[in-house]
């Protein structure tokens, strides 16, 4: 049943991001606080579609495919905006980062599921938190202005960089899982 509740929220995640993207280029002060907001607000639906369709039993192939989908596309967009202004090299790197491990570990997702093992690449407890460093430090970074004296774009920042490094403990973790099935000669027919 493609248009469940956790289908509708995933669909939802992706439609956000033209907007996001709209609201981050707007010459309006408010343009930034909302690009962020609507990025948070899109970072929740990530936990609710997996909830609700857990909790509901709507579970679905289209819904396992899409959600990963809408999560790499949504971080990948947040990172080239912000790179788009900040370039400082720890900024750019930081999105370098998490864009080659997303490509990375999808791949090797991919790669796993063809031949039968999956589930040695499951999403870890690491890979959670990772994403929620993300969609914390990405939606701060977004919104850019302070909070009264609330530092919000260093912290994000800040939150980005543990984010990143999250990534790269997690992809190792992946890969080490891997790795006899990687080493594992060719079967010849």
């Amino acid at each position: 049943m493609p248009w469940n509740l956790p289908n509708t929220l995933t669909w939802l995640r992706i439609a956000a991001i033209p907007l996001i993207v709209l609201l981050f280029f707007l010459p309006y002060p408010w343009a930034s606080p909302a690009s962020g907001l609507l990025f948070a607000a899109a970072g929740i639906t990530d936990s609710l579609d997996g909830y609700f369709a857990r909790r509901l039993g709507q579970t679905s192939r289209l819904g396992a495919f899409l959600d990963p989908v809408a999560d790499k596309l949504i971080v990948a967009v947040a990172l080239v905006l912000i790179v788009s202004r900040d370039t400082r090299p720890l900024i750019v790197l930081t999105a370098v980062v998490i864009i080659g491990r997303e490509i990375t570990i999808s791949a090797l997702r991919e790669w796993m599921a063809e031949i039968g093992q999956r589930r040695k690449v499951a999403v870890s407890q690491l890979g959670k938190v990772k994403t929620i460093l993300q969609i914390v430090g990405l939606s701060m970074m977004l919104y850019r202005l302070p909070l009264k004296a609330f530092p919000t774009y260093p912290t994000g920042v800040m939150l980005t960089e543990l984010a990143a490094l999250a990534t790269l403990v997690s992809m190792v973790a992946y890969l080490r899982a891997a790795w006899p099935e990687l080493k594992r000669p060719e079967l010849k027919e």
